[in-house]
């Protein structure tokens, strides 16, 4: 069986001005692939100084993983209101060239056929790394790289259509705020114009809405109000994407995904 690979920055976050802890799409996508149980690879980076603290804490997920040193770790502040989450963007991780794609990168996702990004925000991964990574493999991208502007402080999403980034992809994974930034009506209409051949919008507690072969389906969840949902949109991405990879067709792959988040979710505090 092929492994799957997820491959993005580690980073920092302090959750409503708690210490700072391990964040980032590596981190949460490898905690739902400890449930699942499938083959499959951490492409990572972060600071040297930061490696001992961050790396050993990804590692023991039980998922191998593959680091390299980046000039600096990202870093964010995040509290929530309800379930109105809001952000503030302390450092921006490094971009993903597409010198490393034909390097170290591609050595390390070699045998996956599908790859979660974990983008961060606009930029980080250019499209000539995606279309490095998209040759013989199918790609999820978090829409956080195409809505989220690549500047520290406030986070304020920016609906900017990336065509040359959407081109390369077969999934698109976007939370309620940002297709709401992307597209404004997130309809069947707006979501199609994408041309992205699977797409996911991610309503925390309500589930998500898919949309595939022209046509959005609600996929219903068990809302769970009472629970820390930072990462939940990693955590569902990575499952989403072992589903598709086992074959499972994406409604079957999404209400997968949906029971291992809610699986992650009770296992936290209150």
């Amino acid at each position: 069986m092929r492994p799957v690979a997820v491959v993005g920055n580690i980073a920092l976050d302090r959750v409503d001005g708690g210490p700072p802890r391990i964040g980032g799409a590596p981190y949460y996508a490898a905690r739902s692939l400890r449930v699942v149980g499938r083959p499959a690879r951490i492409v990572t980076k972060c600071a040297d100084a930061d490696r001992t603290t961050l790396v050993p804490r990804l590692a023991a997920m039980g998922i191998p993983v593959s680091w390299r040193a980046s000039e600096h770790t990202a870093a964010y502040s995040i509290s929530y209101r309800g379930d109105e989450r809001l952000m503030t963007v302390d450092k921006l991780g490094e971009p993903w060239g597409a010198d490393e794609t034909d390097g170290w990168l591609e050595k390390a996702v070699a045998r996956a056929e599908w790859i979660q990004v974990g983008a961060l925000y606009r930029g980080e991964f250019p499209p000539e790394t995606l279309e490095l990574l998209a040759r013989r493999r199918h790609l999820l991208l978090d829409g956080q790289g195409i809505v989220r502007p690549a500047r520290e402080g406030p986070l304020r999403l920016e609906g900017v259509h990336e065509p040359d980034v959407l081109r390369h992809l077969s999934v698109l994974k976007l939370a309620e705020d940002e297709a709401q930034a992307l597209l404004g009506d997130v309809d069947e209409d707006s979501v199609g114009a994408l041309g992205v051949p699977e797409v996911l919008v991610t309503l925390g507690p309500r589930g998500s809405l898919l949309f595939q072969n022209g046509r959005l389906e609600r996929i219903p969840a068990r809302g769970i109000w009472d629970r820390d949902p930072t990462g939940a949109g990693d955590a569902f991405a990575a499952a989403y994407v072992v589903g598709r990879s086992l074959g499972h067709s994406p409604p079957t792959a999404a209400r997968r995904a949906t029971a291992v988040v809610a699986t992650l979710l009770m296992s936290r505090r209150r």
